[in-house]
């Protein structure tokens, strides 16, 4: 285990990609909190990364909640001795169409993505801005989950897109304001085969790597984590199949400038009529699968 004395907390860590996360950082050295709905599956969270020669801490409860921010954010602080790392990876699938899409429905999946990302970046940054202010240096680190559901939409996932798509804006405007206080804030946008994707991929072929398996998505997060990824903030990273991909912000496709007499209605249709022209299509998840067909 390499040596560090460096502490994350880890949310969603219960079981899936955020207990494989809490392991490989341990395996990297870094001590963990980590948080869950259920405290006997932060035990056994617990117990394999001691079993990797880690240190955790297990705190229970609703990751929206501002009472679990702050338990997680005393016990990285005042029991494991500091807090470095935030991983937000807690959420939870209510799929439906639009359409039919109760209000609970929607309401419970965007508080617990995007919600829970935003309490504990909003304690977290507070904390490291104060260090920062007081003298120190802290190199901070938030590794947000997204999905690319959240780039390019999803039809039977109306909250759940919306969610991700919130917790992008959410990294990029946190990276983007808290980078004088040391921290650098990234997103993730990950497949991988966990209890709450179960169905979603295909069985691996045996006697081959799981192209969906944490294990393609955890070394990113380590990475991530460190000291020496100073120089990445306010990044969108697809990462699964043994590749990774760094998105870019959306290009504009066309401009149109109004006629002297300025805009109306007409002449916005005759403007509109760009749409009618033929022209090749590519679209964002063409350029995802294009860069994952990559050889090298």
């Amino acid at each position: 285990m390499a040596e560090s004395d460096r502490v994350a907390i880890i949310t969603g860590a219960g079981d899936g990609l955020g207990r494989a996360e809490a392991i490989e950082l341990a395996r990297d050295g870094v001590a963990v909190v980590v948080n869950d709905l259920s405290e006997d599956l932060l035990q056994e969270t617990v117990s394999q990364v001691e079993a990797v020669g880690g240190r955790a801490l297990a705190v229970a409860g609703d990751v929206a909640e501002w009472e679990t921010g702050v338990r997680l954010l005393e016990a990285a602080r005042d029991g494991l001795g500091q807090l470095d790392v935030l991983v937000n990876n807690a959420g939870i699938l209510r799929d439906r169409m639009v359409f039919a899409m109760s209000e609970a429905e929607w309401d419970s999946v965007i508080r617990v993505h995007l919600r829970g990302t935003f309490v504990l970046t909003r304690l977290a940054t507070e904390h490291w801005r104060n260090l920062a202010k007081q003298g120190g240096t802290p190199q901070a680190r938030i590794i947000n989950t997204a999905s690319e559901a959240g780039l390019m939409g999803a039809a039977g996932q109306p909250n759940y897109v919306a969610a991700k798509a919130g917790i992008i804006g959410l990294t990029v405007s946190t990276a983007r304001g808290c980078e004088r206080y040391g921290v650098r804030a990234n997103a993730i946008c990950p497949r991988a085969r966990t209890p709450m994707t179960d169905g979603m991929f295909a069985a691996p072929d045996s006697g081959h790597a799981d192209p969906f398996g944490t294990e393609q998505v955890t070394p990113l997060v380590a990475w991530l984590a460190r000291p020496d990824s100073d120089a990445v903030t306010g990044q969108v990273f697809v990462v699964h199949s043994g590749r990774i991909a760094v998105m870019a912000p959306p290009p504009v496709a066309a401009t149109f400038a109004a006629p002297e007499r300025g805009w109306d209605v007409s002449a916005v249709a005759s403007a509109m009529d760009w749409y009618a022209e033929p022209r090749p299509t590519f679209s964002a998840k063409d350029a995802i699968e294009a860069a994952f067909e990559v050889r090298g």
